[in-house]
């Protein structure tokens, strides 16, 4: 488990694309306990930890995930991230180059609850919620195009279900339209950088998650991305 952040009230981890935020019906340990466990054997604490889960990456994302360890912090961050005000940037590559190299796009989702999918509309439709995203292209190589991703409101499965509704399904995402899987199941989308007002300290708080190092194409991409700056 990598530590990206931690301090009294927060703790950030770098998840993989394989692990799970929280508990589900599959029974894998999910990410959670296991921050709970390093901050039980780290600061020698007797009975239950408190760990808040303050928001979700689906399963095959990799990238930033924050927790509260006091209640205070969750229930402040809760706030934030219902009031957008926590900046969320995410790195996506995907096989099909958009038309536009950067807009913002916005959609109406419906989630499905049985396929565990969402589907984007233009127009407004039943027990729809409104979402939005920005984007611009960052890098390409010779087949495949590396996207950062501004996320506005925060939707099942959203930046997955709207990019592929411009043409642009992500990397190894079968469910959203890629051509073929990824080895290990992940698909190429990272929780780059959170960005925030700390919740208690009120410092600007900046974390960024490195990219997975077990992908070869991430790794083409770092190299791009550094060359540049």
């Amino acid at each position: 488990m990598q530590i990206l952040y931690e301090d009294n009230h927060i703790i950030a981890v770098n998840k993989k694309p394989s692990e799970i935020v929280q508990g589900d019906k599959t029974g894998d340990k999910p990410l959670s306990e296991i921050v709970k466990l390093y901050i039980k054997e780290k600061y020698n604490k007797p009975g239950n930890v408190f760990l808040g889960v303050t928001h979700r990456l689906d399963r095959p994302v990799s990238g930033v995930v924050l927790f509260a360890r006091t209640s205070k912090a969750l229930t402040r961050l809760n706030d934030m991230f219902r009031n957008q005000q926590v900046e969320k940037k995410y790195w996506a590559i995907v096989k099909n180059r958009p038309k536009e190299s950067e807009g913002r796009l916005e959609h109406f989702l419906v989630r499905n609850r049985k396929q565990n999918k969402s589907y984007a509309y233009d127009m407004e439709k039943p027990n729809s919620k409104k979402a939005t995203l920005s984007y611009k292209l960052i890098a390409s190589s010779e087949r495949y195009h590396l996207l950062e991703v501004n996320l506005e409101t925060g939707r099942h499965h959203q930046i997955r279900c709207q990019l592929a509704a411009i043409g642009c399904p992500i990397k190894g995402d079968l469910k959203y339209g890629a051509s073929r899987s990824n080895s290990g199941g992940g698909i190429n989308l990272h929780a780059r950088t959170v960005r925030f007002i700390h919740p208690v300290s009120k410092e600007n708080i900046c974390i960024e998650a490195p990219l997975p190092d077990d992908d070869t194409l991430w790794k083409v991409f770092d190299t791009m991305i550094q060359k540049k700056t």
